[in-house]
């Protein structure tokens, strides 16, 4: 019963090392969210209205956005090497509330215009490391930009989600 004991507390510290961990990324492109209790991207992408169109994004802020991608992906590198952990990538689309009738499809759009962005300058992901999921949230989800009203640009964007996978512990 004991040596049980101290295999889950073992397991237990590990689970939270490896949590713990997304702290550790690039403070230059990312901040942590304390309300959510999750690292955000500091990037301010503001899409054009109806577009998911990558190239209407200046010029600099995609720069960014590579630069970020590929913090990204040295982060999930080292840490599954350290950690002998998989993550999981989440890239979700936003919409502004303009009740325009494609805000789900065009949040999911923009989202997918990043990963291809990303993969069109040579940052992939190792599936062995790092599940992507394209989502969107359309005008809902959760941090918008306030005030949450028709014609907020700053909502037109996405959110990058980095978590664990749970599974088996080492």
């Amino acid at each position: 019963m004991e040596r049980m004991k101290e295999a889950t507390e073992a397991e237990m510290k590990k689970i939270k090392e490896i949590q713990n961990a997304i702290s550790n990324i690039d403070p230059t492109y990312f901040a942590y969210n304390a309300e959510h209790k999750k690292h955000i991207l500091k990037i301010d992408v503001g899409f054009q209205t109806n577009s998911a169109d990558i190239i209407d994004i200046n010029k600099n802020t995609r720069l960014q956005l590579l630069n970020a991608g590929k913090a990204i992906n040295r982060f999930i590198e080292e840490a599954c090497k350290k950690y002998k952990a998989q993550y999981l990538l989440i890239i979700e689309g936003q919409a502004s509330k303009d009740n325009y009738i494609r805000n789900n499809e065009l949040s999911y759009e923009r989202a997918l215009a990043l990963v291809n962005y990303w993969k069109n300058n040579g940052v992939y992901f190792n599936p062995e490391e790092c599940e992507v999921i394209v989502s969107g949230s359309g005008q809902d989800g959760t941090l918008r930009i306030q005030p949450d009203v028709a014609g907020n640009v700053k909502n037109q964007r996405f959110l990058i989600h980095i978590l664990p996978k749970p599974g088996v512990i080492r």
